[in-house]
């Protein structure tokens, strides 16, 4: 869900404290309310091809993120939504799959109303002092990136500029148009690299390695496709849908 879309919502100002669990939730079963997820980043021992590759080597052994929690009304069509996710020295990982259908992905401008296509994001506080800060990347099926970073949400907001961005890889199952819609069934996927070194210009950035959290979640959403999703990893409890309430992030471990 994009910054345009936030700003129409009101921000829940109290930060949401909840169970930790370390247990991967389950592919069928949504999460309780008061579950705070926990997945653990394994290290990247071998670099690899940025190649939108759900199947290669280097992710095989990782073990999948299961985003299964619905905003607002549930879908006709539920999606099947999966990420996992790396890292290393200098770069985090992070890939998506999603089985689907109703696939539309119309813009190609950074920074565009991505969310309205179908899209997927990853939110994202690599502060462990400040959790409530945290960046928003959110990428189409085309492959096109909008990403924020966000100290106090609806006034203090930093957009990543164009070259910026580029400094992102992004790999991309998916033509960079899809239009018209497809309505049947097909798989695609997103993957892509974050340097580590354009978080710091923004943040204060905790480092990543073994025994570091970062707070985070992840979606799916599709909010102008004839089948409209909001789709979350950890729980966010709220009556409309809306991903930017960063109180109900879960915990990412480093490992």
């Amino acid at each position: 869900m994009n910054l345009i879309n936030y700003l129409l919502v009101i921000i829940l100002p109290a930060f949401y404290a909840g169970e930790i669990v370390t247990n991967s939730q389950s592919k069928s079963a949504p999460m309780n309310v008061n579950e705070v997820p926990v997945y653990k980043v394994e290290r990247l021992k071998k670099k690899f091809k940025l190649d939108a590759n759900w199947n290669k080597a280097q992710w095989k052994k990782i073990e999948p993120i299961h985003i299964t929690n619905y905003m607002g009304k549930v879908s006709a069509f539920q999606p099947e939504v999966q990420s996992k996710m790396m890292y290393n020295d200098t770069h985090v990982f992070v890939i998506f799959q999603v089985k689907d259908r109703f696939v539309k992905s119309v813009v190609t401008k950074y920074n565009g109303n991505v969310s309205s296509d179908s899209c997927v994001e990853f939110f994202f506080s690599p502060d462990e002092k400040f959790p409530l800060k945290y960046f928003n990347l959110e990428v189409n099926a085309g492959g096109t990136p909008l990403m924020f970073y966000i100290e106090k949400p609806m006034t203090e907001l930093k957009k990543l500029t164009d070259d910026e961005l580029k400094q992102i890889q992004i790999a991309h199952s998916m033509p960079e148009k899809v239009d018209p819609e497809i309505v049947g069934p097909v798989t695609w996927t997103i993957e892509y690299s974050i340097p580590l070194s354009l978080l710091g210009k923004y943040s204060n950035l905790t480092y990543p390695t073994k025994g570091v959290n970062w707070k985070a979640n992840f979606y799916k959403t599709g909010s102008r496709t004839s089948n409209p999703n909001f789709i979350t990893w950890a729980v966010v409890d709220f009556p409309k849908p809306n991903f930017h309430l960063p109180q109900f992030f879960g915990t990412i471990q480093f490992q």
